[in-house]
């Protein structure tokens, strides 16, 4: 199957620089000159288009430190910083967007807790990011750790996060201000909140980290897709996987990545966001890595990944 988006070959994936004339260059050049190229890819463009409608995205993986809150947030700051209109459900009790975009989150803050268990109306709870105005962002607080246990017993438990958003959404449609994409942020676990988040999405967006178990514990969760897609939400779809942490001096993650490109396809982005000292600092600044670093890799590399999903979605319109 050919890749739309143009994805590399696996000579490709050798490392940075493969085709330019690079390879007997020092490892420091290669990285030096495929900055400047991406920089460049990403100076191209800076409004993305609208999506026809809003699309949904559940972050998604079981396994904890693959970056999925790290993809959640940067994804949603590019997005806002190209004009788009973006929401941030943060599902994880721990808070880790809300801190990421500079949410107050303290125990007893309003927040999807809230919205999911007490069905309060989201209108009434959701924040705006303070770096980006058109960032809004459902917060968790420490309350939600409980919510796997109240949940059990309420009616719906399932969809209580789709009702909560729909109505959210539709609030915003008539008001005119439409959400163009919606991020949840999943916590490391397969409960009843990331069934929530299944149930509430369309689109299931994957980190996969560039490490020896990547692809551990992966198979368990597309099982539990596909449960869910039979069961529950039929319209949910894995469109979306982004490799992470990828290091391009070590022969491990191109291997990681060849082997996630062949199985699936046209599914991964073609950038994958780089091993970075920046994106690991930025969140105890409370900013995401595009306002604490936007000439970095990791900055460019997340706008250039925003840039690819906004593409993707004319190919699923069509």
């Amino acid at each position: 199957m050919n890749n739309p988006l143009g994805a590399p070959s696996a000579g490709a994936l050798a490392g940075p620089g493969a085709g330019l004339g690079l390879d007997d260059a020092t490892p420091l050049a290669r990285e030096a000159a495929d900055h400047v190229q991406l920089a460049a890819r990403v100076e191209r463009t800076q409004r993305f288009d609208r999506p026809a409608d809003t699309r949904i995205f559940v972050v998604a993986n079981q396994k904890g430190g693959v970056g999925k809150t790290t993809t959640t947030v940067n994804v949603a700051a590019a997005l806002a910083m190209r004009g788009l209109n973006v929401l941030v459900v943060d599902l994880d009790p721990q808070g880790n967007a809300s801190t990421a975009l500079d949410i107050p989150h303290a125990e007893g803050t309003p927040g999807v807790y809230e919205a999911v268990v007490e069905g309060d109306d989201v209108v009434d709870l959701v924040q705006t990011c303070p770096e980006h105005p058109t960032l809004d962002v459902l917060p968790a607080s420490i309350d939600l750790a409980g919510a796997e246990i109240e949940l059990v017993s309420l009616v719906a438990r399932e969809s209580r996060l789709d009702k909560a958003l729909q109505s959210y959404l539709d609030v915003r449609e008539r008001a005119g201000r439409r959400v163009d994409y919606v991020l949840i942020d999943c916590p490391p676990s397969l409960g009843l909140l990331t069934v929530n988040a299944m149930v509430a999405g369309r689109e299931v967006l994957i980190p996969i980290q560039c490490e020896y178990y990547a692809l551990e514990g992966l198979g368990q969760l597309l099982r539990n897709i596909d449960l869910v897609r039979a069961h529950l939400n039929p319209r949910l779809e894995v469109t979306t996987i982004l490799l992470t942490m990828y290091d391009a001096r070590t022969n491990l993650s191109a291997g990681v990545a060849q082997e996630v490109r062949e199985h699936f396809q046209d599914k991964v982005l073609r950038t994958a966001i780089p091993r970075s000292v920046r994106i690991s600092e930025a969140p105890s600044y409370q900013q995401t890595v595009l306002t604490y670093d936007p000439t970095s890799s990791g900055a460019l590399s997340y706008l250039e990944a925003a840039r690819e999903i906004t593409v993707m979605a004319k190919r699923l319109e069509d």
